[in-house]
């Protein structure tokens, strides 16, 4: 059996910098069944450069029409250590783990005292060459995204935690586009496979609308969802537009959670539910005219009727020519003791 997807419920930046607000986002994910919420821990000044400039989305979804810099924007997203300790002991309270992704190495030092489950490493933190090797030196398990990369950039991050001793098996890769929304024709959800080929467990984390591309990803094989929600699509924000609003997430949760238990087994059997229903929806052979004892039995004779308890038409050609032994009805289903 495949281990339980791990479905990260992505709060980000979708508290707005408000406190109580990401209170109630710990609330909806708890609510949605995720298996954790995650923020983002970040010192602007250790994060951008005040020349830095917004990406489009971010602009578009800001309704900005002149470029004021990632810098403003970010800081007023902040949180300190002590709303982060109480956001943990809140989403604990509530039966969902916390997660946060630093962006420098003192937020991760400031998370390092959390006691994670693992890490998640952000997609454009996979050439950060000196937080990759504070993430490998904590030997914490890791998720990595890898929106913007190739297979090769890929690698040479995944060698990073290899040369800190770190086991394949110890690593989840996602495959992860960065465009806020993500177009379908951009998903390529099949790269997957690709990333797969390093030999490490892999995963999806979603920037698209809607919840069908999370749900492929399961049966394709992901072992950890990540996707963007918010209480209102409508708050103004960076990453509000392109994430998921309460309901639609705990119904990408639920369809996870069948999708997972429909995969089952790589056998082709017949499951215990539909055993029953062999002999109800086959069919056996019948004779469709009365013959007599002594009788060959001819092709022509034969029916194919339910239900299937009896001789399968699969063998028909074996029992042309046999000999019956007695008297037959017109509708009597064959059985070998019919004839020789």
């Amino acid at each position: 059996m495949r281990p339980k997807t791990i479905i990260i419920a992505e709060a980000g930046v979708n508290h707005n910098g408000d406190f109580e607000l990401a209170k109630k986002l710990v609330d909806a994910a708890a609510d949605a069944n995720a298996d954790y919420v995650k923020f983002q821990t970040f010192k602007t000044e250790k994060l951008t450069s005040s020349a830095a400039k917004m990406a489009e989305y971010q602009k578009n979804n800001l309704n900005l029409s002149e470029d004021e810099g990632q810098f403003g924007m970010l800081k007023k997203l902040e949180f300190s250590k002590a709303q982060f300790e109480e956001l943990a002991d809140y989403s604990k309270s509530k039966g969902i783990g916390f997660l946060s992704t630093p962006f420098d190495v003192d937020s991760f030092d400031l998370l390092n005292d959390f006691d994670l489950d693992f890490w998640k490493i952000a997609s454009g933190e996979i050439t950060n060459l000196p937080l990759l090797e504070k993430f490998a030196s904590s030997k914490k398990p890791i998720v990595l995204s890898t929106g913007m990369c190739n297979l090769m950039e890929v690698g040479a991050a995944l060698q990073v935690f290899l040369n800190f001793g770190y086991k394949k098996s110890e690593i989840k890769v996602l495959h992860c586009n960065t465009e806020y929304p993500t177009p379908f024709s951009d998903v390529n959800l099949r790269a997957m496979k690709d990333i797969a080929s390093l030999g490490v467990q892999i995963g999806y984390s979603d920037h698209t609308l809607g919840i069908e591309i999370p749900i492929a990803a399961v049966a394709l094989g992901a072992v950890v969802i990540e996707k963007h929600f918010t209480l209102d699509r409508t708050l103004p924000g960076p990453d509000h537009p392109a994430s998921l609003e309460p309901d639609e997430l705990r119904q990408m949760v639920s369809a996870i959670r069948n999708i997972e238990e429909g995969l089952g087994s790589d056998k082709k059997v017949p499951t215990e539910s539909e055993k029953k229903n062999i002999a109800i929806a086959r069919k056996s052979i019948h004779i469709n005219q009365a013959l007599k004892a002594g009788e060959k039995l001819k092709e022509s004779h034969f029916s194919m009727l339910r239900p299937g308890d009896g001789i399968s038409p699969m063998g028909f050609r074996n029992i042309v020519g046999k000999m019956i032994f007695k008297d037959l009805p017109s509708g009597h289903k064959l059985e070998y003791s019919d004839f020789k």
